[in-house]
């Protein structure tokens, strides 16, 4: 705070600690004032400017560093997705050779963004054989919620959603498991942190972005390690294929990171852990009925994948639109229409370009409807399949249970062989 005496005359009731501010502040001054007259060579615009060069290409040079760095660390993102396009082609003809661990936060029931992004691949990826474990991380709700009542409802209903969408735990390829039963997992979170700095914690760009999208004024330690805590649950299973998007990079490349460095520290001769690779998902982010923002349930802008059809329908013709009648695909200047056009697409296999020629002039309301139809017609056996499972909750559980104890199994041969190299064992 800035007092209005601070360069002029003391008031009578300045304070000892005041005046010795006050009195510092005006020998600053008169040092400053006596340089400029015995020294004005010093404060030439020339000069100024040379001094300003200096530390800007000072800077430049720092950040040239730091990039380096980071792309030796990395390594450039057109690498990574030459690396995903190989990695999908041997997925598809060596499925045996890999271990997929993907997953979600219980945070309440999935919507159609969910489907499209993440589900419609999980599904796939069983069908090849790709043994895959889907972690809920409800450990993770407790980071940047205060709500925590309806955890076990919330991994309840994510699992049914799981299981209607097409995932198979019978199959013995899936597990699915609430990662707060798997102790042996978050073991692994103490030797993990031991191998992370709290600078490359800071430096996460992800977690930044999550911290704020919090709106948390008090940030917990939880937040903090988060992405330490998900190389525990990638690395427990040693998961060597990671299905992940763009800005999720940075968390999969922390688990490279203490993949490599646990291996060097602990097992040189014979390494415990991989470093999993980034699959990319190549499916467009899927904006909210608003069309300005990701769909999300938080915002009111997302169909749950539980809707009834009438409750789809009403939430379509709701959706937001513009007010020219002509239909074209066009992300940058219609938003609202393109991301309807996109999510048609999705659902018949076709191109939003054409598809937008086709209804042309027809308006929104040709747009909704055939997006109406479209959409309840695509989601209808999923949302049979989970009126059926609902009425079996015990199912549910025991599916839960199952892949706790498949999970554990796992965990515990894992945990046993970081003790081994870790000269732990009694």
């Amino acid at each position: 705070m800035l007092y209005r005496w601070q360069l002029g005359t003391p008031p009578a009731t300045l304070t000892a600690c005041h005046h010795r501010r006050y009195t510092r502040r005006w020998k600053m001054v008169i040092t400053l004032l006596a340089r400029l007259f015995t020294e004005p060579h010093r404060f030439s615009p020339a000069m100024v400017f040379a001094n300003s060069n200096s530390r800007l290409a000072d800077n430049q040079q720092i950040r040239s560093k730091l990039l380096s760095k980071q792309k030796s660390e990395y390594g450039t993102f057109e690498a990574t997705v030459d690396r995903s396009q190989k990695l999908e082609a041997d997925l598809i003809a060596n499925p045996g050779k890999y271990r997929v661990l993907t997953g979600d936060r219980p945070t309440g029931k999935l919507h159609i963004g969910h489907l499209f992004g993440s589900l419609q691949n999980r599904v796939r990826l069983q069908q090849l054989g790709v043994p895959t474990f889907i972690v809920i991380a409800d450990y993770q709700v407790l980071t940047d919620r205060d709500n925590f009542e309806s955890i076990s409802e919330n991994v309840q209903q994510l699992t049914l959603d799981y299981l209607a969408a097409g995932l198979d735990p019978a199959n013995n390829q899936t597990i699915i498991f609430p990662h707060s039963h798997v102790p042996e997992l978050n073991q692994l979170l103490l030797p993990f942190l031991t191998l992370v700095t709290s600078a490359e914690l800071d430096r996460n760009p992800t977690v930044k972005e999550e911290i704020q999208a919090s709106g948390q004024k008090r940030i917990n330690a939880g937040m903090y390690i988060y992405p330490v805590h998900q190389a525990a649950d990638i690395l427990f299973c040693k998961g060597n294929v990671v299905p992940v998007g763009k800005d999720q990079l940075p968390h999969l490349e922390l688990t490279r990171t203490i993949a490599r460095r646990f291996n060097d520290r602990f097992a040189k001769n014979e390494p415990v852990f991989p470093e999993p690779q980034a699959l990319l998902s190549t499916a467009p982010v899927i904006l909210g009925l608003d069309g300005s923002q990701k769909m999300s349930k938080s915002r009111n802008n997302a169909i749950m994948l539980s809707a009834s059809e009438d409750e789809t329908a009403k939430l379509i013709k709701r959706a937001k639109t513009d007010s020219d009648r002509n239909i074209f695909y066009d992300p940058d200047a219609r938003p609202e229409v393109s991301n309807l056009l996109l999510l048609l697409s999705l659902i018949e296999g076709g191109d939003p370009t054409e598809i937008g020629k086709e209804i042309g002039d027809g308006g929104s309301g040709k747009l909704k409807a055939r997006l109406t139809e479209g959409l309840n017609e695509h989601l209808r056996p999923l949302r049979q399949r989970r009126t059926e499972l609902e009425s079996n909750m015990d199912y549910v559980v025991e599916v839960l249970k199952g892949g706790v104890e498949n999970a554990r199994s796992v965990a515990q041969e894992t945990l046993s062989e970081v003790r081994k190299v870790m000269n732990m064992e009694l």
